[in-house]
């Protein structure tokens, strides 16, 4: 997986156990593509602190991830209702339609 995408996931389960304050720098840095030095600038820490406190958010999300494993079974479940919806697609009984739009719904609410 892209390591955009990972970083992505790993926040949306995991974030909130991070603090205000390395929220809004990781949030700076990886969503809003601020630089280092833009956010050392900012906060009024060294472009260093913001390098290592990164770095340990990330290495925290991470270590929630190997404990918890919920972006790796939400990837899981989304490929499995992919595959139901496009195997009910092929299919033209209204069983079939009503399976497509279950997993429709459920990709939806991932």
């Amino acid at each position: 997986m892209e390591t955009k995408a990972r970083q992505a996931y790993l926040y949306d389960f995991y974030g909130e156990l991070l603090n205000q304050h390395q929220r809004g720098i990781y949030e700076d840095y990886a969503f809003s593509d601020l630089s280092l030095g833009e956010i050392a600038a900012e906060e009024g820490i060294s472009r260093q602190g913001v390098h290592d406190l990164i770095r340990r958010c990330s290495k925290k999300l991470e270590e929630y991830e190997e404990k918890l494993h919920l972006v790796e079974k939400f990837l899981l479940i989304k490929e499995k209702a992919e595959e139901i919806e496009s195997i009910a697609a092929k299919k033209t009984e209204p069983e079939m339609k009503e399976i497509a739009a279950i997993s429709r719904e459920i990709l939806e609410e991932l």
